[in-house]
């Protein structure tokens, strides 16, 4: 088979491109159609571990305790790709996999990203000029699509930033060289809450060359407030200038669900009911993985807040250091706001802390590198642990049994959790604080270490949020889950996409 593919491209980062392309893989999917997302190149911090190709070549995972020369019982080691193509090939049903996101890049620092290319990291491409690697890596993007489009009915291909940013044409390789690869349908998407909507797809529109112009099948105007009897004569003025029919008035809507892929979470969405657990996370420059707290969003009774200044985490019942890029850069930045102090005293009066992978290597008494991985630093000594940066990368999927856990902890002894690795660190007690006897328990052999006191405690396993069995130890209760926000997708895009366009989309002429 050869799929028809539909793309989303936008006026702008922001525009509302990710949450739209999971919403048409979940429309497509529930059509009966085998369907795949594709993003060719994504910037963020937020990855997930799917399984390789190369593993896809030889077959599929091992069952479950089969030793397997990737992975151990529990662990299978796999390759990155963004957050968001991982939530759309869920929504698409179809099984993660680094083809759907080639190309990963994950900022180091303001000029500078760690290069991921089929799943694995790339020290050539990361270490190369920006504008030299497109041809490097296009023929890769086009095995990967191409193949694709070989597997299934529908692939939803999602663009980046803008595909009008004439400063970046001629080493584009995520927009229109893209859609001119596969002749995809295109939606141009753009966010009305920022003002000038008409004036960005007009815009976006002029600036594409006439053949680029002609794969734009429909306008979609997204976060509109309103009435939108309002808009004409607008729409149809643009239709007139442009050829190209606005196909979608899509309301403004906070809360459904999806996590975000490249902005934090806001205050615009509070706890529902009354509040009984505030939980502050630290928002350091170079957070990774953030969108793993979104299904304490939707935990009744739990209030987040990012926190950016000791005066944020007043109040907070938890303080959570997340996972970072680039660790030893975020703990000096901790330590610039004096956060670091703050943490301290809210863990000396009994206040929970939790550490996730990089926020794990934070809390113990040394980081060491001597790889050039990360940087040295002295920790936060939380926990004594010391944590030694490896020129290897951990990637792997992981189930993984707490142990016996006492204090604020307690309630997770036991408990199974599912979810995945992504660390050069590899951590464990320090050797001269056990010989004083300050001695972290080790509630997960390798993964997860405890406080004497029991209400510190430090883990590499990402996704504990995402497991419903985690959020009923932790809270008694049990997060909308993700088909049920899939699903809340596809209903918004059919209620409101004109009739027949996403069946037109996908028509073969």
């Amino acid at each position: 088979m050869t799929a028809v593919c539909v793309m989303v491209l936008g006026t702008t980062s922001g525009a509302g491109k990710s949450w739209l392309t999971t919403a048409l893989c979940r429309h497509y999917a529930r059509q009966g159609l085998r369907v795949a997302p594709f993003k060719a190149q994504n910037m963020s911090n937020n990855a997930r571990v799917v399984a390789p190709t190369l593993h896809r070549v030889r077959g599929s995972l091992p069952p479950e305790g089969a030793d397997a020369p990737w992975g151990g019982p529990a662990a299978h080691r796999g390759g990155e790709i963004g957050s968001a193509q991982y939530f759309q090939s869920l929504a698409a049903k179809a099984e993660p996999d680094v083809r759907m996101n080639p190309l990963l890049l994950k900022p180091e620092a303001d000029t500078r990203s760690q290069v991921v290319l089929m799943g694995e990291v790339s020290r050539e491409l990361s270490d190369m000029p920006w504008r030299g690697r497109s041809e490097k890596v296009w023929p890769h993007i086009t095995a990967a699509l191409d193949a694709l489009c070989q597997e299934n009915d529908v692939v939803v291909i999602e663009g980046a930033g803008s595909p009008a940013e004439i400063n970046l044409h001629a080493s584009d390789i995520v927009n229109m060289r893209v859609a001119r690869h596969v002749q995809a349908r295109c939606l141009l998407v753009t966010d009305i809450d920022r003002g000038g909507a008409f004036a960005h797809l007009y815009g976006t529109w002029a600036l594409l060359p006439e053949d680029d112009r002609a794969l734009i099948k429909g306008f979609v105007l997204n976060k509109f407030r309103g009435d939108a009897s309002l808009l004409a004569p607008a729409p149809q003025m643009l239709q007139e200038l442009t050829g190209v029919p606005v196909v979608a008035t899509l309301p403004m809507w906070w809360q459904h669900g999806l996590p975000e892929e490249d902005g934090v979470f806001d205050d615009k969405t509070r706890a529902a009911g009354a509040v009984h657990t505030t939980i502050a996370v630290i928002a350091w420059p170079r957070i990774s993985n953030l969108d793993e707290f979104q299904p304490l969003k939707n935990v009744p009774g739990v209030r987040l807040v990012w926190a950016r200044t000791p005066a944020d985490c007043a109040g907070a019942d938890w303080i959570v250091l997340p996972g970072s890029k680039s660790t030893a850069a975020d703990l000096a930045w901790l330590r610039e706001q004096g956060l670091d102090r703050a943490v301290a005293e809210h863990a000396a009066r009994g206040g929970a802390v939790l550490g996730i992978c990089g926020g794990l290597q934070v809390l113990g008494e040394a980081l060491i590198d001597t790889h050039g991985i990360d940087g040295n630093a002295p920790g936060l000594g939380l926990l004594p642990l010391v944590t030694a940066f490896d020129a290897d990368k951990t990637v792997c999927r992981t189930s993984a049994t707490f142990g016996e856990l006492g204090g604020t902890w307690r309630s997770l002894s036991g408990v199974t959790a599912a979810g995945y690795e992504i660390h050069h660190g590899q951590t464990a007690q320090h050797p001269a604080m056990a010989a004083k006897g300050d001695i972290a328990r080790e509630v997960i052999p390798g993964l997860a270490w405890q406080n004497a006191a029991g209400n510190v405690l430090g883990c590499y396993l990402h996704g504990l949020f995402e497991d419903p069995a985690v959020l009923r130890a932790l809270f008694g209760v049990t997060a909308p889950t993700l088909e049920t926000v899939f699903d809340g997708l596809a209903d918004f895009l059919e209620h409101h996409v004109e009739p027949g366009v996403l069946d037109a989309l996908i028509h073969k002429d």
